[in-house]
C-alpha cells in the first residue's frame, strides 16, 4: 500500500521517483513452454517496488509484447500489468513500442488507457505533437520525450549502396534526438526530463554466453545503430530498451540506461543479471541510479558433460529449462526421449560426438539463427532480413516441440 503522505508531498522540496523497466516479451515461450506465471511473479516483484519505494513515476522503454499480433489474453495481460502499475493515474506510465510492438495497436489503444494515467506512444513524432509528454507526478513535472522503435524501412533509401544505410539510420536518429533535446532544455528549469528510445549504440554488451537466439545476433552485423554520443546531455535519464543485458549506456553524456529484459529469455541470456533501474532526480539536478535486482522465473541452464554427468546433477538442474550437450561416442536417436523422461523442462538437446566435431568445428557454439543468416548472405549477396529470421526461428522451435511431443 502507498503511505498516505504521499498525496501532500511537497512538488518543491520531494525529488522525482522513476522507475524504469523494459522489454517484457509478454507472450515468449522458450521451447515448447509457456512462461505466463513468470511473466506474472516477476511483474509482481517490479510492482512492490514500485510500491514500497513510493515511485512517482514509470517508464517502459518498448517491447511490451513479444509479438506484433498479440493473442487476447496476452493483451488483457499486457494492459492490466500497466494499468496496475498506474495505480489509477497516482503513478503515471509511459510506454513506447518497440521493434516487436506494433506501433498501430499501441496507438489505439492510446486514448482508452490515457484517463488511466497509461501512456502509451507507437509513433515517433515531433516534440510538439506527442513527441514530448507533460506529465504530473506527485512530486513535481516530469518532461518525456518518447522515441518508439525506428523501422530501417522508414529511413534508408533501399536503391543506394548498402553501405550508405547504416550512416543513413545513424544520421536521422541522430536528428531526432537532437529536436527532442532543444524541447527538453524548455522545460528543464522546472521539470525534471527524461528521454526513453528502444535503439541499441554501439559497445553494448549483448550478454550472456554464445548461445541462443535473443537479440545477440539481431544486433551482430544486422541491426542499424545509433550513437550513444548524440544523446541529449539535457535528459537527466535516459531509459533505453532494446538490449536484454541490463547496463549502462556506453559512451553516453549523461546517465543512461539498458533497463534490459524481465526474465532471461533464451540460453543467451543465462548468466544476465535482471533488474529494474530506480532514479530519483530534481529540476537541473544530478540522476541518482539505483539498480534493482530481479529474481522471478525458473533458471536457464545450459549443461555439457556425458549422459551419467548431466544425470548426477538432476537435484541441481531439474526446476530450470535445460540446453543440454551430450557427449557420445556417436549418434544416439534414443537422447532426446531419455531426457524428456529424465528432466522436467528440457529445451534443447545435442549429442557431441569426435565425428560430428571433425565436420562441424568451424560452426561450434554458434546459433542455428546465425549460420542460416550466413548461409542466406552468402547465396543471396544481402543480410537476411529480420522478419526472414523470425520465421527461421518459429520453425526451429515448432521442430523442437515435434521431437518432445513425440517422446512424451
Amino acid at each position: 500500500m502507498r503511505s498516505a503522505p504521499r498525496a501532500t508531498r511537497s512538488r518543491v522540496c520531494n525529488p522525482v521517483r522513476i522507475l524504469h523497466t523494459s522489454d517484457w516479451h509478454i507472450g515468449k515461450r522458450i521451447g515448447r513452454y509457456d512462461r505466463s506465471e513468470e511473466f506474472l511473479e516477476a511483474f509482481d516483484q517490479v510492482l512492490a517496488i514500485a510500491e514500497e519505494r513510493e515511485v512517482d513515476l514509470v517508464v517502459f522503454s518498448g517491447d511490451l509484447f513479444d509479438k506484433p499480433s498479440v493473442a487476447p489474453d496476452l493483451l488483457r495481460t499486457g494492459m492490466e500489468a500497466l494499468t496496475r502499475l498506474a495505480d489509477g493515474g497516482q503513478r503515471p506510465v509511459v510506454a513506447i513500442a518497440g521493434n516487436h510492438d506494433s506501433s498501430d495497436l499501441f496507438e489505439v489503444l492510446a486514448p482508452y488507457l490515457r484517463p488511466l494515467g497509461v501512456h502509451l506512444v507507437g509513433q515517433i513524432r515531433s516534440p510538439d505533437q506527442g513527441g514530448v509528454l507533460h506529465i504530473e507526478t506527485a512530486s513535481g513535472p516530469a518532461a518525456v520525450a518518447c522515441f518508439p522503435f525506428l523501422r530501417e524501412g522508414r529511413v534508408v533509401d533501399f536503391m543506394q549502396d548498402v553501405g550508405a544505410w547504416y550512416g543513413a539510420y545513424q544520421d536521422r536518429v541522430g536528428a531526432i534526438f537532437e529536436a527532442y533535446g532543444r524541447a527538453l532544455e524548455a522545460h528543464a528549469r522546472d521539470a525534471v526530463t527524461v528521454l526513453t528510445a528502444h535503439v541499441a549504440v554501439p559497445g553494448v554488451t549483448i550478454g550472456g554466453r554464445a548461445l541462443g537466439r535473443g537479440e545477440r545476433e539481431l544486433h551482430m552485423g544486422q541491426s542499424y545503430m545509433a550513437s550513444a554520443a548524440a544523446l541529449p546531455s539535457v535528459a537527466q535519464y535516459t531509459a533505453m530498451g532494446h538490449i536484454h543485458a541490463a547496463q549502462r549506456v556506453p559512451g553516453a553524456p549523461a546517465p543512461a540506461e539498458y533497463a534490459g529484459s524481465l526474465l532471461p529469455l533464451d540460453f543467451g541470456e543465462t548468466d544476465d543479471e535482471k533488474r529494474v533501474v530506480l532514479v530519483t532526480v530534481e529540476p537541473r539536478g544530478l540522476a541518482q541510479v539505483e539498480r534493482i535486482r530481479l529474481s522471478a522465473g525458473r533458471p536457464l541452464f545450459h549443461v555439457e558433460g556425458t549422459w551419467d554427468e548431466i544425470v548426477a546433477r538432476r537435484d541441481e538442474i531439474n526446476e530450470g529449462y535445460l540446453d543440454l550437450v551430450i557427449r557420445t561416442d556417436g549418434p544416439d536417436p534414443s537422447l532426446a526421449s531419455r531426457a524428456a523422461e529424465m528432466f522436467r523442462f528440457v529445451v534443447k538437446v545435442r549429442a557431441d560426438y569426435p565425428a560430428l566435431e571433425r565436420r562441424t568445428s568451424a560452426r561450434r557454439g554458434r546459433a542455428w539463427r546465425e549460420l542460416y543468416g550466413e548461409f542466406h548472405e552468402e547465396k543471396r549477396n544481402v543480410p537476411a532480413p529480420d522478419t526472414l529470421l523470425a520465421a527461421f526461428d518459429e520453425v526451429q522451435d515448432a521442430a523442437l516441440d515435434e521431437v518432445f511431443d513425440a517422446s512424451a
